[in-house]
């Protein structure tokens, strides 16, 4: 008899236990949902759903299929994932482009933990899930500014200021944001689609250690498609026109109608040279856009949120603290 009361108060823990984790709201995902790079087409499968996956809605950016899709298996579905902000809002949103060469995506430290912590600070989150290697630019910016041209265009549904809708990207996924920030559009009205009559210019951009250059000189070496953890080469294939390396070094396309931005990087970071940034940073700075750049001293490429970090991971502290002086998070929720 003991022990059959024994394990019932097991068995009512556990469930007491799993069903505080599946009521929090936007909830860490376990150790078990880590960035496994992804083996379809070189890529794998997506982890496995996870209670802040159940909680947070994933929907795909076209309803009816991608434009220029391969197949039709998860790798060809670009979505977003959907961390709502607490409270009525309207918020501001972000959409957060997680790294990996262009060729697997860091969905977690890079994508549901930073959106964990958007959220935090009073801003919806939107991890974009876009195509990798074998497709080719420009997919992945295609994807991009369908992202943004989407939530923009469902704004009210989601709670957010259309006015206040940026991006945030990881390494690759930082080249992308930027990229995006260089190579916009204010919509067609003319589109059939009401989602394409939306401007994809985001409004202000995030950068974490980001790919930004194909240039030899910037980048220290001439094998520039693998520089930058081979991103070059996953996004542009073996042989690219080199016309497509000026016009996706990012520091080249910068005007004065770029968004604001925010940046931070490592001088010891051995994958994506920092001095990418500092030329991206220069350029915005000449071009008259207002950026911030915080350069640490030390600290390898990658990370996330490196909260356990007491001196890189201050930069979530520095990045908030930009966003509230734009007056991009400040207000109360309502």
């Amino acid at each position: 008899m003991k022990l059959l009361k024994a394990a019932a108060l097991c068995v009512a823990i556990v469930a007491s236990v799993g069903i505080a984790f599946a009521q929090a709201p936007n909830a860490a995902p376990p150790p078990a949902a880590a960035n496994a790079p992804q083996a379809a087409r070189g890529r794998g499968p997506a982890p496995p759903a996870s209670a802040a996956d159940m909680i947070a809605p994933t929907i795909p950016l076209w309803e009816n299929g991608a434009p220029g899709a391969m197949g039709d298996t998860d790798a060809d579905k670009p979505t977003l994932t959907i961390f709502r902000a607490p409270g009525r809002g309207p918020h501001s949103g972000v959409i957060v482009a997680p790294g990996g060469g262009y060729a697997h995506l860091a969905m977690t430290y890079e994508g549901r933990d930073i959106a964990t912590w958007l959220n935090n600070v009073g801003i919806t989150a939107f991890v974009l899930r876009y195509r990798l290697s074998p497709y080719h630019y420009p997919i992945e910016l295609q994807d991009a500014q369908r992202a943004i041209r989407l939530v923009r265009s469902r704004a009210a549904e989601f709670g957010i200021d259309p006015a206040h809708l940026g991006m945030m990207g990881f390494s690759a996924g930082g080249h992308l944001t930027a990229t995006a920030g260089t190579h916009f559009d204010t919509g067609n009205p003319d589109a059939s689609d009401p989602i394409d009559r939306e401007s994809c210019r985001p409004d202000f951009l995030i950068l974490a250690y980001p790919v930004i250059s194909f240039q030899a000189g910037t980048l220290g070496t001439p094998d520039v498609l693998r520089a930058n953890g081979s991103s070059g080469r996953s996004l542009l294939g073996d042989n690219p026109d080199p016309k497509l390396l000026d016009e996706l070094s990012d520091e080249l396309q910068v005007t004065p109608q770029t968004p604001p931005t925010f940046i931070y990087h490592f001088t010891t970071d051995r994958t994506v040279p920092v001095t990418s940034s500092v030329a991206f940073y220069l350029a915005l700075h000449k071009a008259g856009v207002p950026v911030e750049m915080h350069i640490f001293e030390e600290g390898a490429h990658g990370g996330g949120l490196a909260m356990g970090d007491p001196g890189r991971g201050t930069w979530s502290m520095l990045l908030e603290n930009w966003l509230r002086e734009r007056g991009i998070i400040g207000t109360p929720a309502k």
